[in-house]
């Protein structure tokens, strides 16, 4: 560690000869340690104990009044941590043996030589740096497990923790209110399989099957029978526990009674919140997560593929909290430049750099009392990532060029499409900025997971080119509804809003067919290896012409002029022969017309 670097140390000196204290002074001035407090007496040295937090004493043994051995035990009972040298003209191994005991870090004879000293110094120095940040680490520590706590307390589910061997490790409020209602039989301590009540035997079937597989198990509900002869539903989770090195440590078991709440749901169904739209269930979890974590003040992490409608979401969760009324401001990480990104955010000076003409006000003082949104956070540099770690951890920051730090009241609520977990192990991103950041993650489904909800999609997006462009198309043909469903939309929703919106362009009628789908949806699916397409499959009936007329003998020559006539556009080239477009497929595969014949992006 270079002294310089540690200037702003706070060091006492405990020296009753002027003369050895004045040297010691100046060997650390001159080796960059100008903040040291001197002390002639114990009673000086104690008074100065009490009222400054020292990163490294140094003393004398042999003082007026009190001894430093005296000193040194008074440190330890004022519950001080900073390291401890002691110095003296006589040494002996009592002397010795009882500074190692009350804690001394070193112990140097006089004459002390100027390089010695310099290096237990710097030794002790170093050491005090690496206690403060394992003190700082363990307070974070504790305040997330607080914090952590809290939240589990106050969840309206019932959340039970367990051991390999089914031991109930921990229990929330929910859960203990219940099994002193329903299976008083569990409590910390007992083990599920011990139990024998209808509740517990739920949980008991549930953990067993995680502790073997290894495995989440998805949601599902189960039937029981409530002590007072009635039935019940209980909806069930259960989930692998394991540690930062992902070993197994046990299941943690949720669940919550939905007796009366399956009609409810049915009645509640939404089919769009907030601009986010969709009505499979995976969505109506979504709806009600986004409901609930937006009324609590607390850091959000949204992740999921690009094109999911990250960004929606982060709107619904400040549209849904009580900071609703004020700003909320929006930061693409990967749109602006590594170089002016600090700048952005916590903005700057006039002339902190070179073209830093006027004052800035940074994009997180331009959210004050709103929401922040970091959008693509898993993209930013270290140095980035440090400073966002330290203004989570604190709400104040430094604008660049400014010595005064400014305070705030944001949320933030940060979005990735990349794996943070991997990053962290890959350690291109810090694990506590992760975990400052993952207070509550929101993980958001892929368009090809909830498929479902399509149609609707679909229909919406339409609706918005209608609203722009107004040229009454009311909708889309069963074929072209087909194809979208048949696709796999690796762009999720985004994409499918661009093919939406290019089907709208392009529609010259009221309904969008088949003939306004880009090529990646009407192509057929390749078969690997084969150079032939295979036919379209067959769909329901279209409003065409239902008995195509049969092709001359020299059909091979007439669909070969038809598709150089539509530039390849086999669904206008079926048109002009006069063919349905399967009927074209199959022919080309048939005569082995190559299916990669020259085809524009736009029919």
């Amino acid at each position: 560690m270079d002294p310089v670097a540690s200037k702003h140390e706070q060091i006492l000196l405990i020296e009753d000869e002027e003369s050895l204290r004045l040297t010691f002074e100046m060997f650390l001035a001159r080796a960059g340690y100008p903040s040291v407090t001197s002390a002639a007496t114990s009673e000086q040295a104690l008074a100065a104990i009490r009222e400054t937090d020292f990163d490294l004493i140094i003393s004398d043994i042999v003082l007026e009044g009190a001894s430093g051995i005296e000193i040194l035990r008074q440190i330890k009972e004022m519950g001080r941590t900073c390291p401890v040298v002691m110095v003296t003209g006589y040494p002996n191994i009592e002397t010795a043996a009882e500074a190692v005991r009350l804690g001394a870090f070193d112990y140097l004879p006089k004459p002390v030589k100027k390089d010695a000293l310099l290096k237990v110094v710097n030794l002790a120095l170093e050491q005090r740096i690496l206690q403060k940040e394992k003190e700082r680490y363990e307070q974070d520590r504790e305040k997330s497990r607080a914090f952590q706590e809290t939240i589990l307390r106050s969840v309206r589910e019932i959340i039970i923790t367990v051991d390999p061997a089914t031991k109930v490790v921990d229990m929330n409020d929910m859960a203990r209110d219940w099994t002193r209602s329903f299976a008083p039989e569990i409590a910390i301590g007992t083990f599920l399989k011990d139990t024998s009540t209808a509740l517990a035997d739920i949980w008991r079937r549930d953990a067993e099957s995680v502790i073997q597989s290894k495995a989440a198990l998805k949601e599902h509900r189960v039937e029981w029978r409530r002590s007072d002869g009635g039935r019940g539903t209980l909806s069930v989770t259960a989930a692998p526990l394991q540690d930062d090195r992902d070993n197994f440590l046990g299941v943690v078991l949720s669940s919550r009674d939905v007796t009366h709440l399956e009609d409810l749901e049915r009645r509640q169904e939404r089919a769009s919140f907030h601009s986010i739209v969709g009505r499979s269930s995976t969505m109506q979890r979504l709806y009600a997560l986004i409901d609930n974590v937006g009324q609590v003040d607390t850091t959000v992490l949204i992740t999921g593929e690009s094109g999911t409608g990250k960004e929606l979401v982060a709107e619904a969760l400040h549209n849904v909290s009580p900071r609703r009324n004020r700003p909320l401001v929006k930061v693409d990480c990967t749109a602006i430049p590594e170089d002016l990104l600090e700048s952005e955010l916590f903005g700057h000076r006039k002339g902190a750099f070179t073209g830093a003409e006027r004052d800035r006000l940074g994009r997180i003082l331009q959210a004050d009392g709103g929401t922040l949104f970091l959008d693509e956070i898993g993209d930013i540099s270290s140095r980035m990532q440090l400073r966002l770690l330290r203004f989570l951890q604190e709400r104040t920051f430094y604008p660049v060029g400014r010595d005064q730090p400014i305070h705030v009241d944001v949320r933030v609520i940060a979005a990735t499409n990349a794996d943070l977990k991997q990053k962290v192990r890959d350690e291109e991103f810090r694990e506590d900025l992760y975990f400052r950041l993952r207070v509550v993650d929101i993980i958001l489904p892929a368009l090809r997971e909830r498929q479902g909800d399509l149609p609707l999609l679909a229909q919406y997006f339409l609706q918005k080119c209608e609203q722009r462009m107004a040229k009454k198309i009311n909708g889309f043909s069963d074929q072209a509804l087909q194809l979208l469903l048949r696709h796999h939309w690796p762009g999720n929703v985004r994409e499918l809003e661009h093919v939406v919106e290019r089907a709208y362009v392009l529609c010259g009628g009221a309904i969008i067919t088949t003939d306004h789908l880009p090529p990646e949806l009407t192509a057929p699916p390749a078969s690997p290896g084969l150079q032939q397409t295979r036919p379209m499959p067959q769909l329901r009936p279209s409003l065409a012409p239902a008995a195509p007329e049969p092709l001359p003998d020299d059909e091979v020559e007439r669909i070969l002029q038809a598709l150089q006539r539509t530039a390849g556009n086999k669904a206008k080239a079926a048109r002009l022969l006069g063919i349905d477009r399967s009927t074209l497929y199959r022919k080309m595969t048939t005569y082995n017309i190559d299916p990669s014949f020259p085809e524009t992006t736009f029919p």
